[in-house]
């Protein structure tokens, strides 16, 4: 990969920026860095810390794929609702279950792979385990997810998703809830010492914030109450870690939250906002989608045991 810092991404670190432009992980791209396969202005990069301007050139040398990897196949079974689809992009609504793309203990029956089969040529869109995906959701959580069909839309939603141009608004049920109707939650999150498989807010975590607002509170069964939530970044499972650090943490979750009253058995938060600038017509577009049946059915749940619930308009 060979290309030019956009300008969304001035000032940030070498090794971040490197791994938002080729879809890489920042291990890989440590590795690279310490092998000399990452270019800044036709020098080997030294240090992932090294900050990046506006116009300058990085090339990236791609490691080789393993020997024996199988490249992705599209599956037409797999299940998802397309929203909204042109010869750029596509917004997808996501079921509950559905893994987004190939990862650790994954290897077929993805998104991806559903997306592969109706859209062929986004295999050539991207990393090859991720063709054309410009955000993931967690498994469990439904909703709204962005896909390119064109590497120029992917660079374009990439760098708006980087510089905070996209919007994206959750719908979760919480226990409990924050002291203040509206608020922030503004925090580093960095993966655990303790479990590395959970993050969690750390000091020397990377920046992220979270916007939350009380739609609906309730008593019963148990405190809880329905929050919408604005993400000004993206950091893994951010929204599940932020609440559980406020102390309304979700429902159904059983890795940050509580369990939910009704046994559903999955976190309980919905992606049910997505707008953003259309990447080459330049069209303001927005989307919404109701949360699946589990959750409505929660919802009613909790409305229906507090008929005298207040609403935080």
């Amino acid at each position: 990969m060979h290309d030019e810092i956009p300008s969304a991404l001035d000032g940030e670190r070498i090794d971040r920026v490197a791994a938002l432009m080729t879809g890489l992980s920042r291990s890989v791209i440590a590795q690279l860095i310490s092998e000399g396969k990452i270019l800044h202005n036709e020098q080997p990069v030294t240090s992932g810390s090294l900050r990046v301007a506006t116009g300058e050139n990085l090339e990236v040398k791609m490691p080789e794929a393993e020997s024996g990897a199988v490249a992705l196949l599209g599956d037409p079974t797999i299940q998802f609702r397309m929203v909204y689809e042109d010869d750029c992009l596509l917004v997808v609504d996501k079921p509950v279950g559905l893994v987004v793309h190939p990862g650790a203990g994954r290897s077929d029956g993805t998104l991806a792979h559903g997306l592969l089969a109706r859209y062929p040529e986004i295999a050539d869109v991207g990393p090859e385990e991720r063709p054309g995906i410009v955000h993931r959701l967690d498994r469990e959580t439904s909703g709204l997810l962005l896909c390119a069909r064109t590497n120029e839309a992917l660079h374009n939603l990439t760098e708006a998703l980087s510089a905070r141009e996209i919007h994206r608004s959750y719908l979760t049920l919480v226990s409990g809830s924050p002291e203040a109707p509206r608020g922030t939650v503004d925090a580093p999150i960095g993966r655990s010492r303790r479990a590395r498989t959970k993050m969690t807010v750390t000091q020397g975590g990377r920046e992220a914030r979270t916007h939350y607002e009380v739609l609906e509170r309730w008593e019963n069964p148990i405190p809880a109450s329905l929050l919408r939530c604005v993400l000004d970044t993206g950091r893994t499972h951010q929204i599940r870690v932020h609440l559980q650090a406020i102390g309304a943490p979700v429902l159904g979750d059983s890795v940050y939250g509580k369990p939910d009253p009704f046994e559903i058995g999955r976190p309980l938060l919905h992606a049910a906002e997505l707008a953003f600038t259309h990447p080459t017509s330049g069209e303001a577009m927005q989307f919404a989608s109701e949360p699946p049946a589990d959750f409505e059915a929660a919802l009613t749940a909790f409305r229906e045991q507090n008929r005298s619930a207040n609403d935080f308009q």
